[in-house]
């Protein structure tokens, strides 16, 4: 049988976290380096552990500012440092509650940055393998993030968007472009379908892309996140796609 995971950021203090768990099967919880703290943490891990969600450090650049979207120029060592303390800490929380860290997934800029770069890519899968040979990567399909982690032995999952849109060359269109959100719930979820079963994404230009989808990214801060989460979690079960974990 077919099969895909659904992830979603959580623990961001939007306050839906748990009207959309029982429609995921991987959650990425902020750090607390572009939002929340150690009691957000601990929440969210709690609500993993209730609804049987993989448990993913969502790690940022310390940015809550601009939650993380902002691009920055650090050093190499600076960024194994801040991946390596984000995910550290919630490993620590997670063995106060008899639990394990399943993936990393960076946050924002981070995210899209290591997508294009190979050397800050490199360094971030790096720094996972260093805390834990046998955790996960999550990146974007066909991206730096993906293809540095597997040079180095590591786990990865491919990711796709559910309501972002892509370029030609198979990136996101950029948050800063007008058309860089699919706010259409219809035209998301046949973009899901395709992606999931077809292995293809049709462009901003018409172009039909090959995509790995081996997990989908749903984003919680929307008007209607839970809704939507329900409805691609049931219209995939309707195509006979089962939802888990990777």
């Amino acid at each position: 049988m077919l099969s895909v995971d659904i992830n979603c950021d959580m623990g961001e203090a939007i306050g839906n976290d748990e009207l959309i768990f029982p429609f995921i099967s991987s959650a990425n919880i902020a750090c607390g380096y572009h939002a929340g703290d150690k009691s957000t943490m601990r929440k969210t891990v709690d609500l993993c552990m209730k609804y049987g969600v993989a448990v993913g450090a969502h790690p940022s650049f310390a940015d809550k500012e601009n939650f993380g979207r902002t691009e920055m120029n650090l050093s190499m060592q600076k960024i194994d440092q801040l991946v390596t303390i984000q995910i550290n800490n919630l490993i620590d929380i997670l063995h106060e509650k008899g639990a394990t860290l399943h993936h990393v997934k960076p946050h924002g800029a981070l995210y899209n940055m290591a997508a294009r770069d190979s050397l800050l890519a490199a360094t971030i899968a790096k720094a996972v393998k260093a805390i834990n040979p046998s955790l996960i990567l999550f990146g974007l399909a066909n991206s730096h993030s993906v293809n540095e982690a597997k040079k180095i032995g590591l786990k990865t999952a491919s990711e796709v968007f559910a309501d972002r849109t892509y370029q030609d060359d198979g990136s996101l269109t950029s948050r800063k472009l007008p058309n860089a959100l699919i706010e259409d719930r219809d035209e998301a979820i046949s973009q899901v379908l395709q992606m999931a079963k077809n292995k293809t994404v049709r462009s901003v230009s018409g172009k039909l892309v090959p995509i790995t989808a081996e997990t989908i990214c749903i984003h919680g801060d929307g008007a209607h996140a839970a809704e939507f989460a329900k409805t691609i979690f049931q219209k995939l079960k309707i195509e006979g796609i089962d939802i888990k974990a990777v």
